[in-house]
């Protein structure tokens, strides 16, 4: 199983780049976490769009899932010029799934998330933890056949629950919003300190930052990370592919 950062920062992309958006895939599977800002461009660096088997969108703030409107006329064309046969499967976590804009339904299924029921997704299996954040938003672990387990956060406060769902997670894909100094800005995401906290007593592997602040040096964001933690620490980036 393979994880392909395609976009990383939080709120709005830098210039050239992306919001929230994972590619993870195996031989046969391919799926995608978020679809924030820019994300559709980045990612066809990486895949061709008919391969996508599934998307799966933690939230509904747009740094998370803007792009997924465009992937759906994407779908569209796709199917008019006989790409792509099948409709793409969309799982959203959110209080009320027909607020969404979605206008394509024989191109773009769009199912929701629900905590307590696994979604199989050709060779991978995801589950579902809920996180702390100002609307419903929820972390996701990805499974492969051989048990290689992944971890996304997505967006959230600190939180028991998501120590919990991370145990011994081979890689812990997590926020870190804010730099150490800054703990306690607010309840619905993390800080540096608190991240290496999450990580170490979940006992991961590897730990990958993700969803950064548009201000500071980035790597002082690692260096707090790993002055708490004796994990590997890396900082996602464009183009990022890390083997799980």
């Amino acid at each position: 199983m393979k994880l392909h950062t395609i976009g990383y920062w939080g709120a709005y992309p830098n210039v050239n780049e992306a919001t929230s958006c994972y590619l993870v895939e195996d031989n046969q599977t391919k799926i995608l976490l978020d679809c924030g800002s820019g994300a559709l461009s980045k990612l066809q660096n990486v895949i061709k769009l008919e391969e996508l088997d599934a998307v799966f969108i933690s939230h509904t703030h747009t740094d998370h899932m803007a792009d997924i409107y465009s992937l759906e006329y994407a779908m569209l064309i796709l199917h008019q010029l006989g790409k792509r046969k099948e409709p793409l499967d969309v799982y959203v976590y959110t209080d009320n799934i027909s607020d969404l804009s979605f206008e394509f339904p024989h191109v773009m299924q769009v199912h929701p998330i629900h905590l307590a029921e696994s979604v199989n997704i050709g060779s991978l299996s995801v589950t579902f933890a809920e996180t702390i954040h100002e609307i419903p938003c929820c972390a996701m672990k990805i499974s492969d056949p051989h048990g290689n387990v992944l971890v996304y956060s997505a967006d959230t406060g600190y939180s028991k629950r998501l120590i919990d769902f991370a145990d011994k997670a081979d890689t812990l894909l997590i926020e870190c919003s804010f730099y150490a100094e800054q703990q306690g800005l607010t309840k619905g995401h993390l800080a540096s300190y608190e991240v290496a906290d999450i990580a170490s007593k979940a006992a991961v592997k590897n730990i990958i930052l993700t969803h950064f602040p548009h201000y500071g040096n980035i790597n002082q964001l690692k260096e707090e990370v790993k002055s708490k933690t004796d994990q590997s620490v890396y900082l996602a980036k464009e183009g990022l592919t890390i083997t799980i």
